[in-house]
């Protein structure tokens, strides 16, 4: 198992990020006075109501409710682990883990099986430059017209023909060998290991981090399978990684357009061509976790497939696991090209130009599903219409309801000429009452709440009568825990305090409090005078408490003059209106 992460180290990594160019690199921020503000990507929005903070560190969406650290972010947004999540920031920040020695209740350590992968992948590299039987895998490359800084550039390499060097080389014991098998690296036959990969180009699969994770293995000669993958491993899931997509995003900042195509060879062939936006899935079919990654990072999708009976079959596949996600905000658009032809070829023949022409030519979804499911089928009569509309009416309704779903409902009732489906605003259920604003919470969760929120307070709260820290109120051990760490580093920001806390039982419940509505209404201005009042409360009233406790302990007949005044007092105040 991994080791648990220090807290100290979180510290100074949240200190080293800037959550601003953080969330920037993957969403379109604008500057909004002291804050930045989106469109949130956690749920679909017309107005901006995701802010995010560059002195407290911190995002929140007002619309959803969604809010959390650098850290935070990362998970939502990537669908990392927390430890994923802290090795991608330490990795932008130049920083090494260290471990403390306690075990983490999360997945094991993988960092071996990356750092293996990564070394077999070097080594590959230096097979194709030295290797004496290289030769046929460079002339393979030169005849499919790639230049060495293109194969440099996606990691190109070779396996060796004959033997077992990878074996050989990384399995020299036990422990070793079971980490080459366990990332498909080497097979069983007969209970003898060897190497899963022989006489093949090899092509490096990078996740979105860089990391090597699998490789794809283009044989050299007549041999089978003409391309052999990586298995499912630890840490390679085909059904979640496209192929290109790093090296993608290493050539472009933002993208306009995505182009998923079926090989290696196309996204390599076309990056030479300084189309260098396209990925592949990895020898299988599109799936929703490769749509989800795809959408969040270009606004327009175009699947570019075969224009044979293959190709069409595929894309058709890639539609339907695209229906339910289609809610017309993001294009998604279908390339056919010539029969006979795949991007590598067209390329090299029409030219990087010619190619984004046929780009620009990409039917959009909503027409190769009507096309598609016409084909074959006579929809000028009567008849005609009314088996289309029983074909296609299972497929529209997939799709999420909205605008885009109540376009292709008219669309196919102005075919037919009689409506077939309910809109989602006939669907549309009436607007419930806006709920109650949530009550002011306890004292001592308002000033947590006001701590956590702004930290910068915390001098103040210090200078106060330390009377509230013998309250027996909920959550005071709480409130004393952070009070103690901002008196020892008052330099700590909203989302470095908030991190300390991932681990605890209330971590959800502190985050919650960290944004509750109260603290809108008291605005910053007010928020100093708000958390000094809300401890002088909680501290008179402790005070309160253990003066009634020692009077209870006396007679009546005891009390004086002004004891018997100041109960009269509290009794007071204490009476309904």
């Amino acid at each position: 198992m991994a080791g648990r992460i220090p807290p100290e180290f979180i510290d100074q990594l949240l200190a080293r990020t800037d959550i601003v160019e953080l969330i920037g690199s993957r969403l379109q921020l604008r500057k909004a006075g002291r804050e930045f503000q989106a469109r949130c990507p956690f749920h679909d929005e017309k107005t901006p109501s995701f802010s995010v903070s560059p002195d407290k560190q911190f995002y929140h969406c007002f619309g959803c409710g969604a809010h959390g650290t650098a850290i935070g972010f990362l998970m939502a947004y990537d669908h990392l682990s927390f430890r994923e999540a802290v090795e991608e920031l330490a990795e932008r920040a130049g920083l090494e883990i260290p471990s403390d020695g306690t075990p983490m209740q999360s997945a094991p350590d993988h960092g071996p099986l990356y750092r293996l992968m990564e070394d077999v992948a070097l080594y590959y590299r230096r097979q194709l430059r030295e290797h004496p039987q290289a030769q046929d895998a460079l002339e393979y490359l030169k005849g499919r017209g790639l230049t060495g800084e293109i194969a440099a550039r996606f990691g190109l390499g070779y396996a060796p023909a004959h033997g077992n060097p990878v074996l050989t080389q990384f399995g020299q014991d036990a422990a070793a060998r079971v980490r080459l098998q366990t990332v498909g690296l080497i097979s069983e036959q007969d209970g003898r290991p060897y190497d899963k990969f022989r006489n093949r180009v090899m092509f490096p699969i990078r996740d979105r981090r860089g990391r090597v994770i699998g490789f794809g293995g283009r044989v050299l000669g007549n041999g089978k399978p003409k391309y052999l993958n990586s298995p499912e491993t630890p840490i390679f899931h085909k059904g979640h990684e496209l192929y290109g997509l790093y090296e993608a995003q290493r050539a472009n900042r933002t993208f306009d357009t995505l182009i998923v195509v079926e090989g290696y060879l196309d996204v390599v062939a076309l990056a030479q061509f300084g189309i260098t936006n396209a990925v592949a899935t990895l020898g299988t079919a599109t799936t929703p976790e490769h749509l989800k990654q795809l959408f969040k990072c270009a606004p327009d999708i175009v699947f570019c497939f075969d224009g044979d009976q293959a190709g069409r079959a595929g894309a058709w596949k890639a539609l339907e696991t695209a229906l339910p996600q289609a809610t017309g905000h993001q294009a998604i658009r279908f390339l056919f090209l010539p029969e006979g032809d795949d991007p590598d070829t067209l390329v090299r023949r029409e030219g990087a130009e010619g190619f984004r022409s046929r780009l620009k030519q990409a039917q959009p979804l909503s027409d190769f599903l009507f096309e598609h499911l016409r084909e074959s089928m006579d929809t000028t009569t009567l008849d005609g219409r009314a088996r289309f509309a029983s074909r296609i009416q299972p497929h529209i309704e997939r799709l999420p309801n909205g605008l885009y779903r109540d376009l292709l409902i008219k669309r196919l009732a102005d075919f037919t000429g009689v409506p077939t489906l309910k809109s989602a605003a006939e669907h549309r259920p009436r607007p419930r009452a806006r709920p109650a604003k949530p009550a002011r919470p306890s004292l001592v969760a308002q000033a947590i709440a006001l701590l956590l929120d702004r930290p910068d307070l915390a001098p103040q709260a210090l200078t106060i009568s330390d009377d509230w820290r013998r309250s027996t109120q909920r959550g005071v051990d709480i409130l004393i825990r952070l009070l103690d760490r901002l008196s020892q580093a008052p330099e700590l920001t909203k989302a470095q305090l908030l991190e300390g806390w991932r681990e605890h039982p209330y971590f959800g419940a502190l985050q919650r409090l960290s944004v509750h509505p109260f603290l809108q209404d008291i605005g910053a201005e007010g928020a100093a005078a708000e958390l000094t009042g809300a401890i002088e409360r909680l501290s008179n009233e402790v005070r309160e408490h253990e003066w009634r406790q020692l009077l209870n302990k006396r007679s009546p007949s005891e009390w004086t003059p002004e004891e018997r005044a100041r109960l009269a007092r509290s009794l007071k105040k204490r009476a309904p209106d």
